[in-house]
């Protein structure tokens, strides 16, 4: 950012620059989302619940690792039980009898 530029004129770049993310982010979370159900489809052959309390913890564990902020600790945690929890409802949708769910 130049130095002359305030207010507004130093907000579109940044919003910009947030769309391009926010693109980003989509692809990536399609992406995860297109592993999970590969993973709900090898749990079904194999007879497995959807539901792994502990691949979640450990998921939920990299990720806070991996965290260097601005976000809280917190605010990540949440955002991926978000995530996971839409990935399992993809699962079951895909991949059980949904007189089971």
């Amino acid at each position: 950012m130049a130095p002359h530029e305030t207010g507004k004129d130093a907000m579109e770049p940044l919003r910009l620059r947030i769309d391009e993310i926010d693109l980003k982010l989509v692809e990536l979370l399609n992406a995860r989302a297109d592993l999970a159900n590969e993973i709900g489809r090898i749990k079904k052959d194999l007879g497995l619940p959807i539901y792994a309390p502990s691949r979640e913890k450990q998921v939920l564990a990299n990720v806070m690792d991996a965290n260097g902020g601005p976000l809280p600790e917190s605010a990540v945690r949440r955002l991926f039980e978000r995530v996971i929890d839409e990935t399992r409802t993809l699962e079951r949708r895909k991949y059980q009898d949904p007189l089971t769910e």
